[in-house]
């Protein structure tokens, strides 16, 4: 175990940053922080490799495209760099996604402003069940978000309306992508011929 060099010899420093005594810890606390740190040490070690194999692997994979590009003229994958590789012999299979992390900007209020005037204006002759989806998908979580899948929903309504369409305009403009995160996932076909995960997740190992 590495030493800080902040706490003085013969101590150690407890979870609130109190030194304490070596001799006045117990001998099965020391024993279990003797294998924690261990244990923490070597999964930080396991996801540093992790993350290299990750960072190798995409760069390959890129590096492949452009030689496949540049040899045939042909793109692989499809939209957003989603693409799937197949070993010669179909018996691996690696696939590289990519998925975007999406959250809405203010035009989502006028668009709720807008709905929320089409359904006063339908009152009596508005379908209850339509008004009861349209409010479950405004309807805001725990920590102050609507639900994106059922707001983006509301777009595969066929609703012949010059408000309602220039609303689902409204959602369509305010969608912003705040991040994306790149997966990649590696495949082995079994005897029965199907596709099973090499797990790079110790829950899956």
């Amino acid at each position: 175990m590495t030493k800080n060099p902040k706490i003085p010899e013969g101590y150690r420093a407890n979870a609130n940053g109190d030194l304490v005594l070596i001799e006045n810890i117990k001998e099965i606390d020391l024993l279990r922080d003797e294998l924690v740190v261990s244990i923490a040490a070597r999964a930080r070690e396991r996801s540093g490799e992790l993350a290299e194999f990750k960072s190798t692997v995409q760069s390959e994979i890129d590096e492949f495209v452009l030689t496949s590009a540049a040899r045939f003229k042909a793109k692989l994958g499809g939209a957003k760099g989603n693409l799937t590789l197949l070993s010669f012999d179909g018996r691996f299979k690696v696939i590289q996604a990519n998925q975007d992390n999406i959250a809405f900007d203010e035009r989502l209020q006028v668009a709720k402003a807008i709905i929320d005037k089409c359904i006063k204006r339908w009152s009596d002759g508005a379908d209850a069940k339509l008004m009861a989806l349209v409010n479950d998908a405004f309807q805001v979580d725990k920590a102050g978000n609507v639900s994106i899948r059922r707001v983006l929903g509301l777009r595969k309504l066929e609703i012949d309306d010059k408000d309602w369409k220039r609303a689902m305009d409204a959602i369509s403009e305010s969608v912003q992508v705040v991040s994306s995160k790149s997966y990649l996932r590696v495949y082995e076909r079994d005897e029965a011929g199907e596709y099973k995960p090499i797990s790079l997740d110790m829950a899956g190992v």
